[in-house]
Parts: structure tokens; sequence; C-alpha cells
């Protein structure tokens, strides 16, 4: 499956992307790299390999992940203490969407 000129364009406009056309096609160039990456994936015999809900193994005592402890949430004033602009209790930011 290779990705054409076309939807490259496509999904830039759905992003709001304007690309110049050496960008359009160095991006087809790489999105298709992938897909290729991909199709080699696909050609790995996987039928003995046991899925995975995560990338993490069972480790009980050598896991290195810390203990999930709650905390107080941050008060409106403290989440907007180094905010550049902040106005009636909320962040202000410019406005980047302008069709």
């Amino acid at each position: 499956m290779k990705i054409t000129e076309e939807e490259v364009r496509y999904v830039a406009m759905l992003a709001n992307l304007a690309l110049p056309e050496e960008e359009i096609h160095r991006f087809q160039r790489d999105l298709n790299e992938i897909l290729d990456h991909m199709d080699k994936l696909n050609e790995l015999d996987t039928g003995g390999v046991e899925p995975m809900a995560q990338v993490l193994y069972e480790a009980g005592e050598t896991a290195t992940l810390r203990e999930d402890c709650p905390l107080p949430p941050l008060s409106n004033a403290e989440a907007l203490a180094n905010a550049p602009q902040p106005g009636a209790g909320y962040f202000k930011v410019p406005k980047v969407i302008e069709r």
C-alpha cells in the first residue's frame, strides 16, 4: 500500500498545515518507508508468541515502577502561578485556528 501525494495533502489539510511541495514529497517518501517496514514485520511468523497486554513483563520484586500514591490536586492559583497571561481563573492563549 503506497501513500499518494493527494493523501498527504488531504492529511495536511485536516491538520491545518500548509506544506511546501518539497515537504509533501518528503512526507510521502517517509510514510511509504514506514509502511514498507510494517509489511516486513507482517511477514514474521508470530503464531507461537503469546500476546502481551503491555510491554513490561511480570517482574515481581525487580519491577522498576514506583508505587502509585494519590496526591492533592493543584489549586487554581497554583496552576496559574507561572502562566504568562492568566485571566478570570483560566489560561489565556492566542487564537490559533483561523478558517
